[in-house]
């Protein structure tokens, strides 16, 4: 059974140990200890959580440029056998130094992508083995891939308390030397398939087989043997239903917000006397996305695109959150009426992205923006960029990609070709990496190449909303003389015409008893539900638009233009929200706005498996 909780939830084993809680920390200026036996160890810290958040223990929000931690692990080598001990770290801000048992055991660079080292190696003969793990992460430099982390001291802006060192979750587990790993998922809605690659390791000398089995609540869909005759594979798998005339079979079995419905997998690595040798549990499902020329399209059919700008970020835990509030968030969006979210800034947590496959919530990955123009910081985002992609791209709720936003980072586009030319560069990147997927290449303005037409639109009446996307005739004018921030929409001779056009940030209306910030403001809490509807209907009375996104989901630090408070409670009435937003009536007996398809099937047999029974830790 699949685990919510576990730190990957489409790559599963058994045998696995999460490794938060208490570890020893202490702040350290750049080039103070070089090796751990230096270091000083005077406090504590709570993980998964930054050094700046309340939840960590440590609650110091200064400028820390390198950080340490320190905690001991309780294994030995004999209970290992001949299985080999794998380090996973979901994401460490920025450069990431690991030692165990005092011998570096390997770096990685990037603060929102994760990585695994292969320990084994440099496990000591007692019970117990010593992990460090070191953290640089300039405060100030503004060429690295950092989102919304605020470069000045003090949170200002649209800018929040800075996220350094460890902020997602550090676990083992233990492996055979012959597995599988990397693997990704896709599928193919005309040949009703679905294709499986990654690597084998430890499969140089031929012989294994793969067995790929599929279900579907309790009805098995393949179950495929095939020769692995190299490491590196690539398996279609025809699934059962797929005949002609079976529309309704493949209708039942799409993946949409409306009718989530998950395909369970588990995977089987067979040696060369048909034991299994590893064995992998995970899940995919059954959806393309794409769109036409005036359409964003799901599973080959128009789909209105009812978007929220998801910053994620806590109170307490900055960007780093609990399994519980991570998938809290993702039931309240679709409470609030919303198909799916732009995540800002950020590249989040896979369990977020389990729950948003799981409950049905679209996603818009983007990448978190440097601030610079520079050789460095190109081949930072690329990098990170890249292992974004292919960390993100097996979720069916992945559905968009956003390279970069408002120009950020290329701020001179106007009058640096190079600029430019770079933004169409990550555009054809990205659509290199992930050809399934559309791409905004520069989200808001500024766009010499895209697939999805993106405005980014602050304007506080309604009726001038109305006015610019009414119809055809409005929206050209607006392409050729709306400035959002001073800036055209549209660059390099590109034309954007025969492309979905997405208002892709809008509204920001700021309430809050205790002030704050945000692009209009509200007097009290009617006066932002009426400001709210009057805006959302605006929106719904185009005939041009394919989507919107709504900024914001939740207030976040000093910005405080959300639907929710920081805490996640609503500002206003849950069902006066979703009706405003959804443009029609909620449904108290389905609040998360389930198709009647999915309803009965929820009633009519077992639930979707949730992992919540039983746990898969050793």
């Amino acid at each position: 059974m699949l685990n919510p909780d576990h730190p990957d939830p489409q790559f599963q084993r058994s045998t696995w140990q999460l490794l938060g809680g208490t570890w020893g920390f202490c702040f350290a200026a750049k080039g103070q200890y070089r090796e751990p036996s230096e270091v000083h160890f005077d406090r504590s810290i709570a993980l998964p959580y930054p050094p700046e958040s309340p939840r960590s223990g440590v609650g110091d929000q200064g400028y820390h440029p390198v950080v340490w931690y320190r905690t001991e692990l309780a294994l030995s080598r004999a209970q290992l056998g001949s299985r080999r001990l794998l380090l996973h770290f979901g994401a460490v801000d920025d450069l990431a130094s690991v030692w165990v048992n005092g011998v570096l055991a390997g770096q990685h660079r990037g603060g929102f992508t994760p990585f695994v080292l292969d320990v084994t190696d440099l496990l000591a003969g007692g019970e117990m083995q010593s992990l460090v793990v070191c953290a640089e992460d300039d405060p100030h430099d503004l060429a690295k891939p950092r989102g919304k982390q605020d470069w000045q001291l003090e949170p200002h802006g649209i800018w929040y308390p800075r996220t350094t060192g460890i902020w997602q979750p550090v676990w083992y587990e233990l492996v055979p030397a012959t597995r599988l790993d990397a693997l990704r998922w896709s599928c193919d809605l005309a040949s009703w398939s679905l294709r499986l690659s990654g690597r084998a390791l430890g499969a140089e000398g031929g012989g294994l087989k793969l067995r790929v089995r599929i279900w579907a609540r309790e009805q098995l869909l393949a179950d495929a043997v095939v020769w692995l005759s190299e490491p590196e594979f690539s398996q279609e798998i025809a699934l059962a239903g797929g005949a002609a005339g079976a529309e309704d079979a493949r209708a039942w079995l799409l993946w949409s917000p409306e009718h989530p419905q998950l395909l369970d997998a588990q995977i089987e690595l067979l040696d060369t006397q048909g034991q299994v040798a590893d064995q992998v549990f995970s899940y995919t499902a059954l959806r393309s996305v794409g769109r036409d020329a005036a359409h964003f399209l799901l599973n080959e059919r128009p789909y209105f695109l009812r978007l929220a700008l998801d910053q994620g970020y806590w109170p307490q835990g900055l960007m780093s959150a609990s399994s519980a509030e991570l998938r809290r968030e993702v039931e309240l969006a679709r409470m609030l009426g919303f198909n799916g979210v732009r995540k800002h800034q950020k590249s989040e947590d896979p369990r977020w992205l389990y729950w948003c496959d799981r409950i049905g919530l679209l996603v818009w990955s983007e990448l978190p923006s440097a601030y610079a123009f520079t050789a460095r910081s190109r081949e930072r985002l690329v990098s990170e960029w890249l292992e974004i992609l292919r960390k993100d791209r097996s979720h069916p709720c992945v559905v968009a990609w956003v390279p970069l936003n408002e120009s950020w980072g290329v701020a001179q586009m106007g009058s640096d070709p190079a600029q430019e030319d770079f933004v169409r560069a990550l555009y054809y990147l990205t659509r290199s990496e992930d050809p399934s997927r559309p791409v905004s290449a520069n989200d808001g303005w500024e766009q010499p190449v895209t697939d999805l037409l993106t405005i980014h639109d602050y304007t506080p009446d309604p009726d001038q909303i109305r006015a610019r996307y009414r119809d055809c005739s409005a929206l050209e004018h607006s392409l050729e003389q709306f400035r959002p921030a001073g800036r055209p929409l549209l660059r390099g001779g590109f034309s954007g015409r025969d492309l979905p056009v997405i208002l892709s940030e809008f509204g920001g209306i700021a309430f809050s008893d205790g002030g704050g910030w945000g692009y209009s403001r509200a007097n009290d809490a009617e006066d932002f539900l009426r400001h709210y509807q009057a805006l959302l209907q605006a929106v719904r009375d185009s005939e041009v638009l394919a989507g919107f996104c709504y900024t914001q989901l939740a207030d976040t630090f000093q910005e405080r233009n959300g639907l929710l408070y920081e805490d996640r409670s609503p500002k206003a009435d849950l069902a006066a929200l979703y009706t405003a937003t959804s443009g029609r009536a909620a449904d108290p007996a389905n609040p998360l706005g389930y198709s009647e398809r999915w309803l009965r099937w929820l009633e009519s047999g077992p639930r979707p498996s949730s992992g919540a029974e039983g746990e898969l830790t050793a």
